[in-house]
């Protein structure tokens, strides 16, 4: 988030007139997707332009439990929970731009194509996940995901869900 706010305390993305959520917490996030711990990899949304794009933010913490195994002495967040991190952002994306009746339904991966890792997330690093669909038929969405970590991509990937009616 940008510290350049106004008066009223909102950034200057939040104010896009283009974004329709600015803001979307852990209740909200919840509501939307059924995933729950330790498997719900995010823990708000912001910019969220509803049909187009959005962020996910993660807060790394050394009490994950992926980090007890992955790997002791040097915690690295699994690559393939990055991913996963992308595809609930997604997820949460696609439920709200259809509506509440599609709230709580699952959403399952079709494709993951030219996955990349750039650099090694760890405890304390904040995750802002930026996807962006590319295309949607029916109920399958086709985005593409990018993870930072301090303004530099460490991960990146192109992949399809189907969301189940």
């Amino acid at each position: 988030m940008n510290i350049d706010a106004n008066k009223t305390g909102v950034s200057p993305e939040a104010q896009d007139p283009a974004i329709d959520l600015p803001v979307i917490d852990i209740e909200g996030i919840m509501s939307a997707i059924p995933h729950r711990y330790p498997f719900l990899l995010i823990d708000r949304m912001v910019n969220v332009k509803k049909g187009l794009s959005a962020t996910g933010i993660k807060n790394v913490s050394v009490n994950e439990n992926f980090f007890q195994g992955h790997f002791p002495g040097r915690p690295v967040m699994p690559g393939v929970l990055i991913i996963e991190a992308m595809a609930q952002t997604a997820a949460v994306l696609v439920v709200k731009t259809l509506g509440a009746e599609f709230e709580g339904k699952i959403v399952y991966f079709m494709t993951i194509d030219n996955a990349k890792f750039r650099r090694p997330v760890g405890p304390g690093d904040q995750l802002h996940i930026d996807v962006e669909k590319e295309r949607q038929r029916a109920n399958v969405w086709k985005f593409r995901g990018i993870a930072k970590v301090d303004g530099v991509s460490v991960a990146e990937a192109t992949f399809s869900a189907m969301i189940m009616g």
